[in-house]
């Protein structure tokens, strides 16, 4: 029983063929593609206001120079939002689940901003590492110090994203065992249990939203420190 909790993240295959990239290709599908027109539908509308005002939040503290991560930005999190809501959906696989799959997309972004600091302030992105008035004796540990913590950090966004939507459909499932277990035995409980399941299941769904969005906001945050 205590496995196949886990079989959930184990990534499905047919015929001995990974089916995760046509989990991660769905949800380009099911976004509708604004037309030519003047006046769009209501469902257009809605999404391209969506965007726009997630856009102007993200790009407020950043200068002109950021403003070219708009896209990828916007489209990073759309992506991640979409993919984490359709995990929550029964007989469905959560890409986002897999952490390779999270530092496939951390690692090559923060390491963009890295370079983009080191190209175009190295002497500001250096800065960062040996905080200013740091006394001479501590300068080495100091250093080693910033600079572990500028390596974690791709390391903390795959491992947020993933421990944050792990737990909970781990949770959704160990709850939802229990209320089959009981309902045979005491229906009151079980029926309590299933409304604690249901609240779980709102938190869960406000959960893959907001991971999405820290986790695009963090790499809008190491972009501000190096443009």
């Amino acid at each position: 029983m205590a496995m196949s909790f886990f079989d959930q993240f184990a990534s499905p295959s047919y015929l001995g063929i990974p089916l995760i990239a046509i989990a991660i290709a769905l949800p380009w599908v099911m976004y509708p593609t604004p037309s030519t027109r003047w006046i769009n539908n209501r469902l257009i509308t809605i999404q391209s206001w969506v965007i726009n005002r997630f856009t102007n939040q993200l790009m407020l503290p950043l200068n002109v120079g950021g403003h070219k991560w708009a896209l990828l930005f916007a489209s990073l999190m759309i992506f991640l939002i979409t993919i984490n809501m359709l995990g929550l959906l029964p007989y469905t696989f959560t890409p986002t689940t897999q952490l390779s799959l999270n530092m496939g997309f951390a690692v090559p972004l923060w390491l963009a901003t890295v370079l983009i600091g080191m190209r175009n302030q190295p002497t500001v992105a250096l800065g960062h590492l040996l905080p200013e008035g740091t006394p001479i004796p501590l300068i080495p540990v100091l250093i080693i110090i910033e600079t572990i913590s500028l390596l974690i950090r791709p390391l903390a966004l795959g491992v947020r994203l993933t421990a944050n939507l792990t737990a909970g459909h781990l949770l959704i499932q160990l709850i939802a065992t229990a209320v089959f277990v009981l309902l045979p035995m005491m229906p009151t409980v079980a029926i309590l249990t299933a409304t604690v399941l249901f609240l779980l299941t709102l938190l869960e769904v406000a959960v893959a939203m907001i991971q999405a969005y820290v986790f695009v906001l963090l790499l809008s945050l190491y972009l501000q420190e190096n443009v």
